[in-house]
């Protein structure tokens, strides 16, 4: 084995104490309050396709919806259950982040940082409350980033078998993951790390993440690579709306919180220029490549969020490092100045990104200043409620032929989830992969229409009238309080097999 790339016989003691105690902490925290408000919007998407479970979907690849069903089997539809895989997902990255630090070098004191500062991340706090595709796209960036680090410090060459199955993991979670995969490649190429170009196991691994990701590119190819279709509306919109503006400027603020940048940069410039963190300079090219990718995509700022926790760890190093240089004077007062500024930024992160806060108390109105999540969390068995009464005030021959039509996949989502209990059918929608179910057998000659307007409403082929309004509770205001009214169209002159077809969305 070549000398640059033996392995490093002085790594210090794994503190496994302390990592496993706080990441069980974390999961502890995300236990204990993610059953605070109800399902997300986007939640309510995922449960209905984790009841139909397939290689994939319009707006996402297939492994969430499986973990979705897998708690389902286990817990039923309760958001504790639900978002158990999210609180592990992020107690495990919060256990990574330590031993990333302990192949950096870090003693128990970086490692112990490492872990610790992920739970001071917003993204992350709030990536282990709700279980979207962000969740588990976050841990497979951080294992990826771990154990491309062991590979680069001379670990066995076996682990590649590992980083493949991540990446295809992680294609199976969210395409993005492809922006990790070119970083890996980049740092491959420009770390002596190519010289494992001439091993098997590292094509074994590129063999085996193709593999894990085959199914669902067999079902993109199926499907005219409907995702494509799909990613170019989103971008789209975001684009027309300003999503997409200050993609650099969000990476302070968003990656990993503004009170951690300098520890994080501190990381990065340790990384990329330290003598001592040659080995680690890996991770400067897993961050660096995904950053100007993102970039030149018009990518939204939280794309990269998973990057971070390996530049934290690396910053952790670099601090323990910096300390035992110091005079015992500075040494005393770096100390102080952290003890103020990581419970500030943990208080931060509890208050912005866990559903701690009663809804429209003051901890309310600072998360809602922040982000939308919780808001698009409250209304929905009230919405469902409202469309029941729709529903059953109409005449049962009327009934037998009535459908209710969904223009988001939210409403469709909550109406198969609260719905069944009510004696409502499932919902239609013409939405991402709703579309493929179909308008019902046989076709539906009266409508309960919601999120539409009185403009919206107005060129349907029927006579359709305002039978009720969505009434969100506590004045909380979301996309539903935006298009309260529910409409009943009767007497529809739709010619189904061919309307369905030109009634395809995405969203």
């Amino acid at each position: 084995m070549p000398a640059d790339s033996a392995p490093i016989t002085t790594l210090p003691r794994i503190a496994w104490r302390w990592l496993l105690a706080l990441a069980l902490a974390r999961l502890a925290l995300h236990v204990a309050t993610n059953g605070q408000y109800g399902f997300h919007r986007d939640e309510l998407a995922v449960l209905d396709d984790a009841r139909q479970l397939a290689w994939g979907y319009v707006a996402y690849p297939p492994l969430t919806p499986f973990l979705a069903h897998v708690s389902m089997q286990l817990f039923g539809e309760t958001t504790f259950g639900y978002r158990l895989p999210s609180a592990l997902a992020q107690a495990l990255a919060t256990l990574l982040a330590g031993l990333i630090a302990r192949e950096l070098g870090g003693n128990r004191t970086a490692q112990c940082l490492a872990a610790f500062v992920i739970a001071c991340v917003p993204f992350s706090m709030l990536a282990g409350s709700m279980l979207q595709y962000t969740s588990p796209d976050y841990l497979w960036w951080v294992l990826a980033a771990w154990l491309l680090l062991k590979l680069a410090t001379g670990g066995d060459r076996r682990w590649w078998l590992a980083l493949g199955l991540v990446i295809g993991l992680g294609m199976m979670t969210r395409y993005t993951m492809l922006f990790c995969a070119a970083g890996i490649v980049a740092a491959v190429l420009a770390t002596p790390l190519r010289r494992d170009l001439r091993s098997p196991w590292l094509w074994g691994g590129v063999t085996l993440s193709l593999l894990v990701f085959a199914p669902n590119a067999w079902w993109q190819w199926r499907h005219d690579f409907v995702y494509l279709d799909f990613v170019a509306h989103i971008h789209a919109r975001d684009m027309r709306i300003g999503r997409t503006e200050g993609f650099l400027i969000g990476q302070l603020l968003v990656g990993a919180g503004p009170l951690l940048v300098p520890l994080w940069l501190a990381g990065l410039a340790w990384l990329a220029l330290a003598k001592q963190a040659i080995r680690g300079r890996v991770l400067a090219w897993l961050y660096a490549v995904p950053l100007l990718l993102f970039w030149l995509a018009g990518a939204r700022d939280y794309y990269l969020a998973p990057a971070y926790p390996m530049l934290l760890a690396a910053g952790a190093v670099a601090l323990e490092a910096g300390m035992s240089r110091l005079r015992p004077a500075f040494r005393r007062w770096a100390s102080a100045g952290a003890a103020v500024v990581l419970p500030a930024a943990f208080a931060a992160a509890v208050a912005i990104a866990l559903p701690v806060s009663p809804i429209g108390s003051a901890g309310w109105r600072i998360s809602r200043s922040v982000h939308d999540n919780f808001a698009e969390q409250v209304g929905w068995p009230e919405l469902v409620a409202q469309v029941a009464r729709v529903y059953h005030a109409l005449p049962d021959a009327e009934r037998k032929h009535a459908a209710i039509y969904a223009n988001n996949y939210g409403e469709a989502g909550a109406i198969n989830l609260y719905g069944p209990r009510l004696g409502l059918p499932r919902a239609i929608s013409a939405i991402n992969s709703y579309w493929y179910r179909g308008y019902g057998d046989p076709p539906p000659t009266t409508v309960i229409v919601l999120g539409d307007d009185a403009q919206g409403i107005s060129d349907t082929p029927g006579d359709c009238t305002l039978a009720g309004r969505v009434r969100i509770p506590h004045g909380v205001e979301n996309e539903e309080s935006g298009h309260p009214d529910i409409y009943l169209c009767r007497n529809l002159r739709i010619d189904w097999a061919k309307a369905w077809p030109l009634m395809r969305s995405f969203g």
